[in-house]
């Protein structure tokens, strides 16, 4: 098995590193309920996109109420 002919330094390494780096999520708020959504997403907490209601919050929420009864 090969052996490396130099010792790389810590700096070295680093730079070899630099770009793994991992950056974070640019969450936007929601025009409606001000809560934190991923861009071009539906809000999961209020079911709007773009001023539209695509997801009816309320009736999937009165659907797990009466399942766990």
């Amino acid at each position: 098995m090969g052996k490396p002919r130099r010792h790389h330094t810590k700096s070295r390494t680093n730079m070899r590193r630099s770009h793994q780096a991992l950056d974070p999520i640019g969450l936007v708020t929601c025009p409606q309920c001000k809560s934190k959504v991923m861009p071009h997403r539906v809000c999961s907490s209020c079911g709007f996109y773009k001023g539209e209601e695509i997801i009816n919050v309320l009736k999937d929420v009165k659907k797990d109420v009466k399942k766990k009864k």
